[in-house]
């Protein structure tokens, strides 16, 4: 998806088991030049899935999730496709931790800056294309 003038939409699966969470993230990243929102997905083995199948830039991940969660969920992405950046998005801070060692790239707290999001989706993407 990288055209000759090196423009590139960072492609971005959303998964959270709340509807109207994803519906807001997908709101909110669909007014940001650079993001598009490629998927989203309900629970952690439906981001595997998805991740899998349709190769985003960036999975943003929730936690708590019905089936497999957002820890397993990034365990996984992370051993099959490593170039896949996976954002840890929570009300939780207590996982911060668990999120690293599971292999996420960043953690975010939910209800942070607007910008704080979008922001963190082009930093961690950016730091993979300067390899």
């Amino acid at each position: 998806m990288m055209n000759n003038t090196g423009n590139h939409k960072v492609r971005v699966l959303v998964a959270d088991d709340k509807r109207a969470a994803r519906q807001g993230l997908k709101a909110l990243l669909a007014r940001i030049p650079g993001i598009e929102v490629m998927g989203e997905a309900a629970d952690g083995q439906e981001a595997v899935d998805l991740a899998t199948t349709h190769l985003p830039d960036v999975v943003l991940m929730d936690i708590q999730m019905p089936k497999m969660d957002g820890l397993e969920g990034t365990r996984r992405i992370k051993s099959q496709l490593p170039e896949v950046k996976v954002i840890i998005l929570t009300i939780h801070p207590q996982y911060r931790q668990q999120a690293l060692a599971a292999g996420a790239d960043a953690f975010l707290l939910k209800g942070g800056t607007t910008e704080s999001l979008p922001n963190t989706i082009l930093q961690t993407q950016a730091k993979e294309q300067e390899r």
